[in-house]
């Protein structure tokens, strides 16, 4: 029974997700989300620019680690999700730990130590990775640009051009590889959308419409946030999040794209 229930949530390839998986998920998420806010509230860490360039290279090491799995690189539970999600936030949240208290010895300001330690994990993670399909990749960025005019010209605040613009790399990538190089025929798995809502929508409409429904979801919560929220530090904050959560699945799906790693 305890190996069935592991397998049901730590074992995504092989039981799938479902609608109560994904309640339960989003539950956790909502609590973890609230749990960081008020610890980092009270390690009195101001929500910037500062802590989302810091903790920005973590998601990409996120996001290779959970492709390196993929691929067979690595084994272990820690690497799918959701727990890659605590495994990188703990590497985060210590090392964090560790250079406020250099910061109030050394006077470093703890976001440049932070930042670098990142890049480190990220240059020895990236070796391990066998890029083959630079095509796919080229798609991905080449259908990507007219976001990024698009935005540039668009008159909105930096963070949610930079946010929207992050989640919708995430929906392009994902557009790609499976319009592009979702077919098993082409000598390795085929990807798959694996997630029940955009699965449901996928199904009926295709692969692009992940990309419009998420500009149109993401671009209606940073609307709402703006209009109805007056705690600033708290809208950063949760700007900061669907930010990291863009980046992680999305630097996961261009890196499996490179790859071909279903």
């Amino acid at each position: 029974m305890w190996q069935d229930i592991f397998d049901y949530f730590l074992a995504p390839k092989k039981t799938g997700y479902d609608v109560p998986k994904t309640l339960i998920f989003a539950t956790l998420l909502v609590i973890a989300v609230y749990s960081i806010y008020i610890m980092l509230k009270k390690l009195k860490v101001k929500i910037d620019k500062k802590l989302a360039l810091a903790v920005s290279p973590f998601v990409v090491f996120g996001g290779i680690i959970r492709v390196l799995q993929d691929a067979g690189v690595l084994n272990s539970f820690l690497f799918v999700t959701p727990s890659i999600y605590f495994f990188v936030f703990l590497i985060v949240f210590f090392s964090l730990l560790v250079f406020l208290f250099i910061e109030k010895k050394k006077k470093i300001p703890y976001f440049k130590p932070l930042f670098i330690l990142g890049l480190i994990l990220i240059s020895f993670s990236i070796p391990y990775l066998k890029p083959v399909n630079f095509y796919g990749s080229l798609q991905a960025v080449v259908f990507f640009l007219p976001w990024l005019i698009i935005f540039y010209l668009l008159k909105w605040s930096p963070s949610n051009k930079i946010v929207t613009l992050v989640q919708l790399f995430d929906a392009t990538t994902t557009f790609v590889a499976l319009n592009f190089f979702g077919r098993s025929d082409l000598g390795y798995m085929g990807f798959i959308e694996q997630h029940v809502v955009p699965t449901f929508f996928i199904n009926i409409f295709g692969p692009f419409s992940f990309v419009i429904i998420k500009l149109i979801v993401i671009v209606s919560v940073l609307l709402l946030i703006d209009k109805f929220s007056d705690e600033k530090e708290f809208n950063d904050y949760l700007k900061v999040i669907m930010g990291i959560l863009g980046g992680a699945t999305g630097s996961r799906d261009f890196i499996a794209l490179l790859t071909l790693t279903a």
